[in-house]
């Protein structure tokens, strides 16, 4: 004789959540044809997200040059500390090894200021050419958001004018745009 099989109560369960979860994802899922954002929407927000993007390299390379220089000074004051009491000593009572071991250490405070100095012009050269950077994404920023407020001017004044009321229209400038591009303070500006 064969027993009859009752499903575990633990099985029903599981199947339940199962069936609801799958519910509720279906639910969850928003088609983007169903979106209304516009493709000057989505544009804006990448541009958005590339600023950003541009702005935390740019501030991980400053944070890279101050660690390399806080190490260059740091092994500079050191070096010029040890160089200091081999000076103290009269000349008289120096030895050999401290008058090489002098000649070293001016050699190597020597060697350690040069890479500091390139490390400075360095950090010069990046300025510049994120300032030229700036600069042109600024010009392209003005020349891409007149033509799309020259678009919305034209559809809005289509507007107006079908609508035919004497209300007010203020738009944001190409300036306030060209600000508000990334929400944080650009160098743009």
């Amino acid at each position: 004789m064969e027993k009859e099989r009752k499903p575990s109560q633990v099985c029903d369960a599981v199947e339940k959540t199962l069936t609801e979860g799958a519910a509720e994802k279906s639910a969850d899922v928003v088609s983007m044809a169903d979106s209304t954002i516009t493709v000057e929407d989505i544009e804006g927000e990448l541009f958005r997200i590339e600023r950003i993007r541009d702005i935390l390299v740019r501030r991980e390379s400053e944070l890279r040059y101050m660690m390399d220089d806080i190490q260059l000074c740091t092994e500079i004051t050191r070096l010029k500390q040890e160089l200091q009491k081999l000076v103290s000593v009269p000349e008289s009572k120096k030895s050999k090894e401290d008058r090489e071991r002098e000649e070293e250490l001016l050699q190597q405070i020597n060697k350690l200021v040069e890479t500091r100095d390139f490390l400075v012009d360095d950090v010069e050269f990046e300025r510049l050419r994120e300032r030229e950077e700036d600069q042109e994404m600024a010009a392209f920023l003005k020349s891409k958001l007149s033509k799309v407020l020259a678009a919305k001017g034209a559809l809005q004044e289509q507007k107006v004018a079908s609508k035919q009321t004497s209300a007010p229209f203020i738009t944001k400038t190409g300036l306030t745009l060209v600000k508000d591009c990334c929400g944080f303070t650009c160098s743009i500006m």
